[in-house]
């Protein structure tokens, strides 16, 4: 039966890789991203009857709108891969003043994700891109107080999305699933070879576990739990993820912050 899912950061990398295979199974695929031009060229690759919506999810009000424009066209998702990342950018801090890797990895899929809980089912998935890079999370760079290198920012992004995933599995404990996966480190993303300056390895294989994510039996009972690509294998995350009072802290501060923003 064919699925709709919705993929975020999709014109490039490996959300359009994911995108491509999804919509070669014949699955319905919603593309986004922040350039309309290159959402028109990433939809005629991917082929099929994909759809793009276009937002800037450094920018809250953005996040709400692609949200809504979601939904105007669609009644049920079947999933929602947050895929999109930044790691290196030339303005680090958002007009709000925070920090725009905690923006885009960390604020942005928990607002977005929250936004269409209507048209998710008990059914559904909920798979974001977490990294084998993590790290404790630094309250005052969370809150845009104090800045840190791109690295460190990335990591702690990437720890509080994954923290974010498995709390929110604890409230819908009735569905949908909700997964963190690191698809594999230094795969052959814009991203990778920004970053560390190396070309990265096969794409597909970050692609290939984000495709069993959405909608694989691989994950159908795994609401909660962190998928790490390099092992092949369910793992623990970082250890401060493991650490209740950590966890708390981490999400009383995202949603102070994504209220604030809203």
């Amino acid at each position: 039966m064919s699925k709709t899912i919705l993929i975020t950061g999709s014109t490039d990398g490996i959300g359009l890789l994911t995108a491509k295979t999804l919509a070669s199974m014949g699955h319905s695929v919603l593309l986004h991203g922040r350039s309309a031009e290159k959402l028109e060229a990433a939809a005629k690759e991917v082929g099929g009857n994909a759809e793009t919506f276009t937002a800037d999810l450094s920018h809250m009000n953005q996040v709400h709108a692609l949200a809504t424009a979601v939904q105007q066209k669609h009644n049920h998702l079947d999933a929602i891969i947050n895929n999109a990342g930044v790691l290196k950018v030339g303005q680090t801090q958002t007009s709000d003043g925070y920090d725009v890797r905690f923006m885009v990895n960390t604020f942005a899929p928990y607002a977005l994700t929250r936004a269409l809980l209507p048209v998710l089912t008990s059914g559904s998935r909920i798979v974001n891109l977490s990294s084998a890079a993590q790290a404790p999370v630094d309250l005052e760079v969370l809150h845009g107080r104090k800045q840190v290198d791109d690295m460190a920012a990335y990591a702690q992004s990437k720890l509080a999305i994954t923290i974010w995933s498995q709390e929110l599995a604890k409230e819908l404990s009735d569905g949908p699933v909700v997964v963190a996966v690191n698809p594999g480190s230094l795969l052959a993303s814009k991203m990778v070879k920004e970053g560390f300056g190396v070309p990265g390895k096969d794409l597909q294989i970050g692609a290939d576990i984000l495709c069993e994510a959405a909608i694989g039996e691989t994950f159908a009972q795994a609401s909660g739990k962190y998928f790490d690509n390099d092992s092949g294998a369910f793992a623990q995350p970082h250890a401060a993820a493991l650490k209740a009072s950590h966890c708390t802290e981490v999400m009383q501060a995202i949603e102070a912050v994504v209220e604030q923003l809203s």
